[in-house]
């Protein structure tokens, strides 16, 4: 067998592996969003065979001998050879774990999802608490055994799944420099919010299915192809499905539609990446998107970037009035940009501005590296919860719904994501900013309800790519240099201090 039948082997294992990736993707959406409560039991089933199947899939003797002889050639293109290289990663990975662990890990985190589903609403810790505890255990496990086979901390394999390569020693200053910065920013922009006239807020009621007329009418700006996708409601707004098939929830609120729009926007900012990704490598590891750090990316790009931007607001102005009349002062535009930059600390970060957003994550990061290290017990979690975010945001966490309840990721087993929300965010303005450097028409387009111009150079410089690059090589192909927080900063300052 040559080195190319061997590629052209693992590329028919791995499109059927990818296709029962996509097959458990959307069991996990339907578990979110349209599934009754009564079919938990047998969702964890499903999922768990689905998980293990796939599993055995990578770590059959057959694909790591296809590997190694794939790897002996040199006839193999670009492509290919990227290819071939993420098929090595997802190896390493899956063959770190045996399938008892895989099984065990995916019920965990069924079981432990649908526990916090009914604690959350009620602020009720002891209640989830048990199956966390289970479910940490085991994550534990798989940290250790990913960590010895990655040569690097627990924690950071745990970060290696969502974010190739990650490491905290790249991080951790980056997060650092942040806390340090935000202390005195924030006190700067509250004092310059406080000396403005407060901006006119809008009174509800909203009616549900009008904010969700408007939404999607706003995803079809943005460009959502409802032809492969759609949008429903969920208690935590997300992105799954597939690259043809894209589904995406955010949550209501009848007092206030803002955050529900920003939702969808943010999902729907996801929604573009995968729609865009390489038609002709669907179904190969190549083709999938790189990692969180630049999802992230993308979903904050349209929402932080383009669609708080005073041209989208002049846009978006007359279609909120038609939508909700009555409250034209509310909805002007200059009115509109204040609201939806308005910092205020709070308590959720889902609907925390970009200022305050970062502090949320760090929070995060810091707990979860104590939890997986075994330096924080689950008992304890709470109160450590509390005290590092009034260390941060000088607030006190009024219940566990407001604090460590609040998101679904490690109840769901998600230990390592959360740090691609602010390195995405960070990434998001650098790539912004590259945008309209290379197309200064893209913000008049926008505030014409036209994001073709800023959709297509996305799709040519960044989604297009899968994972043929690297996080850092992408980033750095896109805007001409490596992820600069300092252009995140700068920003800010532009933005809310006018800097």
């Amino acid at each position: 067998m040559t080195a190319m039948d061997a590629y052209r082997r693992l590329e028919g294992r791995f499109r059927r592996w990818s296709a029962l990736r996509e097959a458990a993707g959307m069991l996990h959406w339907d578990m979110s969003a349209m599934m009754p409560e009564g079919g938990h039991s047998s969702r964890s089933e499903q999922l768990a065979a689905l998980d293990v199947v796939s599993h055995e899939m990578l770590t059959a003797s057959a694909t790591g001998d296809l590997l190694a002889e794939a790897a002996d050639g040199n006839e193999l293109d670009g492509w290919q050879r990227a290819n071939l290289s993420e098929m090595h990663r997802l190896y390493v990975h899956a063959t770190a774990l045996d399938a008892d662990l895989v099984e065990a890990l995916t019920k965990a985190c069924a079981t432990c999802e649908a526990a916090w589903r009914q604690a959350r609403p009620m602020a009720d810790f002891a209640g989830v608490k048990p199956y966390l505890e289970t479910l940490l255990g085991l994550t534990r496990r798989a940290a250790e055994a990913k960590a010895a086979q990655l040569g690097c901390s627990p924690y950071e394999a745990l970060m290696d799944q969502y974010e190739p390569g990650a490491r905290v020693a790249a991080i951790d200053p980056i997060f650092a420099d942040y806390a340090a910065f935000l202390p005195g920013f924030l006190a700067a922009v509250l004092e310059r919010q406080a000396s403005e006239e407060p901006p006119v807020e809008p009174r509800g009621p909203f009616p549900i299915e009008q904010q969700k007329a408007l939404g999607q009418r706003i995803m079809a700006t943005l460009g959502f192809d409802f032809a492969h996708g759609r949008l429903d409601t969920s208690l935590h707004p997300f992105c799954g499905g597939t690259p043809d098939d894209v589904r995406i929830t955010t949550r209501y609120d009848e007092e206030q539609f803002v955050f529900a729009l920003m939702g969808i926007v943010h999902e729907t900012g996801h929604a573009l990446y995968e729609r865009q990704l390489p038609v002709s490598w669907r179904l190969q590891p190549v083709g999938q998107a790189r990692g969180m750090t630049v999802h992230e990316s993308q979903s904050l790009l349209m929402e932080m970037q383009a669609c708080r931007s005073a041209e989208f607001f002049t846009y978006l102005s007359p279609l909120l009035i038609e939508t909700f009349p009555g409250h034209e002062a509310a909805l002007a535009p200059d009115n509109l940009r204040r609201l939806y930059t308005k910092v205020k600390p709070g308590f959720i970060r889902v609907d925390a501005d970009e200022v305050t957003y970062p502090a949320h994550v760090i929070l995060r990061y810091r707990l979860e590296q104590a939890l997986i290290a075994g330096d924080l017990q689950i008992a304890d979690l709470p109160g450590a919860w509390n005290e590092g975010f009034e260390k941060l945001l000088g607030l006190k966490v009024p219940s566990d719904r407001e604090g460590c309840l609040q998101d679904i990721h490690w109840f769901d087993g998600a230990f390592g994501y959360f740090p691609c929300y602010s390195l995405g965010a960070m990434t998001a303005a650098q790539i912004f900013a590259a945008a309209v450097a290379a197309k200064p028409g893209i913000p008049a387009a926008i505030g014409q309800g036209d994001f073709a111009p800023l959709r297509t150079w996305l799709a040519e410089n960044v989604h297009s790519l899968g994972s043929s690059l690297s996080t850092a090589e992408i980033v750095t192909k896109a805007t001409g240099k490596p992820l600069d927080s300092n252009i995140f900063k700068a920003h800010l300052k532009r933005r809310y201090l006018g800097e």
